[in-house]
């Protein structure tokens, strides 16, 4: 008798599940606000979750749908989001309305890494910023110049050993060798003497690498239960990524004995807070917050300075590469400069020569716009918000995304915006330019900390790469970028394969 009621259950059970899986979906068609069709569970981000495309995309072909609206409602899995296409909006909400929206909205235990520079709450988030940012002053970067030269020497000598029997490789891998040794050195103090595959220090941290920057479904989960991973104290990170940076954190500083040095790089600023054991932020409305400098704490900032400062660069100049060979009469003018200016600088490679070199400097901004790195961005509301000029009202907790991809790739902003063009950034287009057309390195006060040490770690590398080699399609050079769906950034699918000349 029993079994007659088992279909029953299972319908009621299936009946029950769908309306758990749709009960938001209505939610931006009952405030007016439009947006693509949901499918249960998923949302609008199937093929992001299930991998068939990387969650950048999914949200730039979003943008891209709605050529004609200032806002779109979205759902990330069941989550009701709202997508800012409006430039006017987006610099409301990223920069004069700021403190309204200071919290990225990705949240996970302190314990597992939650506490870093990136993903910090707003007020843990204040107080680490206002510590860090003299690490990237003029005078702290001519200071780490010659550690990066050094690497930039190092990773030139492994390329042409590489490239004499060889000369199509794969240019990510070859470049992430050069990211990887500069900031152990400049950030850590560590010196990797050897970077070829033999060395098991490099091999770690490729591993460490992958694991940081390759999505797993936990973030789905937060994307439908965003407090979850912070309320049951749950990291986003392995074990083996968190035990890294925890034994990194002993290492560093047993190596200095817990004393900063004269170095003045990453960690000595580690160690200075550390014997502090608290600090302050400024006064906000009165107030002044405070942050115990914990173990956790500290291992939070080096995986922050890690990930940041070696994973991004190296996909950058991936690109720049891969750029420069489709568009050879771009990399003769870049060669041309290279050579001029370090003849005007008696062949030497310094801070001011990297600064003269300006037409470099609009290469590596077009190659951003073309392939930004972190998308979409992402801000969470702190309290319900009326956005200006509209009857919206963002509710609190919500996440708001800015496609910086989709942007870039607007023809309101750029014309034949597919079209690799350097000149887009002469002086004159780019003070011609609203504030938030370009923004590779996020806008506003959250935006990325490590961007000026980012540029010049790749220009360093560029123009030493560049004295030397010369880069060609080969035969496997792709025509199209794919875009790799696993990765938390939009990095290259398969790598990118080149063929690396010597320069004539």
């Amino acid at each position: 008798m029993e079994l007659t009621y088992i279909p029953f259950v299972l319908i009621a059970v299936l009946c029950s599940l769908y309306y758990y899986f749709t009960r938001t979906f209505n939610y931006w068609k009952d405030r007016g606000i439009v947006g693509p069709k949901p499918i249960p569970l998923f949302g609008n981000i199937k093929n992001s979750a299930l991998r068939y495309e990387n969650h950048g995309e999914t949200i730039t072909k979003i943008y891209q749908q709605y050529p004609n609206e200032n806002i779109v409602g979205l759902y990330r899995m069941t989550t009701p989001t709202l997508l800012i296409r409006d430039l006017d909006i987006i610099k409301q909400i990223m920069i004069r309305d700021f403190d309204k929206f200071s919290d990225r909205g990705f949240e996970f235990s302190e314990d597992g890494l939650g506490t870093n520079l990136f993903h910090a709450d707003a007020d843990t988030w204040r107080i680490l910023r206002n510590r860090f940012t003299p690490l990237f002053s003029s005078g702290k970067l001519k200071n780490m110049i010659h550690m990066m030269i050094e690497q930039g020497d190092k990773f030139i000598k492994y390329v042409q050993t590489t490239t004499n029997n060889q000369k199509e490789n794969e240019i990510y891998n070859l470049l992430q060798r050069y990211t990887l040794s500069t900031i152990a050195v400049c950030a850590f103090g560590m010196d990797i003497t050897d970077i070829s595959d033999k060395n098991s220090l490099i091999q770690t941290l490729f591993r460490v690498d992958r694991e940081i920057f390759t999505r797993t479904f936990a973030f789905e989960l937060i994307l439908m239960y965003p407090r979850l991973f912070k309320r049951l104290n749950l990291s986003v990170f392995s074990i083996y990524v968190t035990n890294f940076f925890y034994k990194l954190t002993k290492i560093v500083i047993k190596k200095r004995q817990g004393e900063p040095t004269e170095r003045n790089d990453f960690v000595d600023l580690i160690l200075q807070l550390r014997k502090q054991k608290e600090i302050h932020s400024t006064k906000i409305d009165e107030k002044r917050m405070h942050l115990k400098i914990s173990d956790s704490v500290i291992a939070a900032q080096c995986f922050a300075f890690f990930a940041g400062g070696y994973e991004t660069s190296a996909t950058t100049m991936t690109y720049m590469l891969y750029l420069l060979a489709k568009h050879p009469h771009i990399q003769e003018k870049v060669y041309q400069e290279i050579d001029e200016v370090l003849e005007t600088h008696n062949g030497e490679l310094s801070y001011d020569t990297i600064k003269d070199m300006t037409y470099l400097g609009k290469v590596f901004d077009e190659t951003l716009r073309l392939f930004s790195l972190v998308e979409p961005l992402q801000r969470r509301a702190k309290c319900d918000y009326k956005i200006p000029g509209t009857d919206v009202v963002i509710r609190k907790n919500q996440i708001v995304l800015i496609s910086p991809r989709g942007i870039h790739h607007d023809s309101k902003y750029y014309a034949n915006p597919e079209v690799f063009d350097p000149e887009r950034f002469n002086s004159e287009n780019a003070a011609a330019r609203h504030p938030c057309a370009y923004m590779p390195f996020g806008v506003g006060p959250r935006n990325c900390i490590g961007m000026r040490f980012a540029k010049l770690q790749s220009f360093i590398c560029i123009v030493k790469f560049l004295s030397k080699f010369r880069v060609e399609p080969s035969e496997n050079t792709l025509k199209e970028m794919r875009f790799d769906p696993t990765k938390a950034v939009m990095s290259p699918s398969d790598g990118l394969m080149v063929n690396i000349m010597p320069r004539e």
